[in-house]
């Protein structure tokens, strides 16, 4: 699935996993599901992440752009990555899963809507 499509249960699964608050298995779709790990919305958790991260929340027309790391040059190889969406918290969080899972991910079954 693209990482700028991800929302609820999976960008959740997806932050836990980069996260290591899960290490991926089936078993893990519960604690996301039953637990109340939601850092795409609820800002004691996501908010913790972007500030750590430094990630960076702007207000466009169309939504919030989150964006991360540093733009690349010859001497810096490090990746900017951006992701938009209407809340700062999804974008943030699907920047933050972007930046360490890639583009696209592999998400559980039962959390592909």
């Amino acid at each position: 699935m693209e990482t700028s499509k991800l929302t609820g249960a999976a960008l959740d699964w997806a932050v836990a996993k980069c996260e290591g608050v899960i290490n991926g298995d089936d078993l893990d779709i519960g604690f996301i599901l039953e637990r109340g790990y939601t850092p795409s919305t609820d800002w004691a958790q996501g908010g913790a992440i972007i500030e750590r991260e430094k990630i960076n929340l702007s207000v466009q027309f169309y939504g919030w752009v989150a964006s991360h790391g540093k733009y690349r040059n010859r001497e810096m190889n490090q990746p900017f990555y951006t992701q938009k969406d209407i809340t700062p918290l999804i974008a943030a969080m699907q920047c933050y899963v972007c930046s360490k899972m890639g583009d696209d991910i592999e998400i559980p079954e039962e959390l592909n809507v």
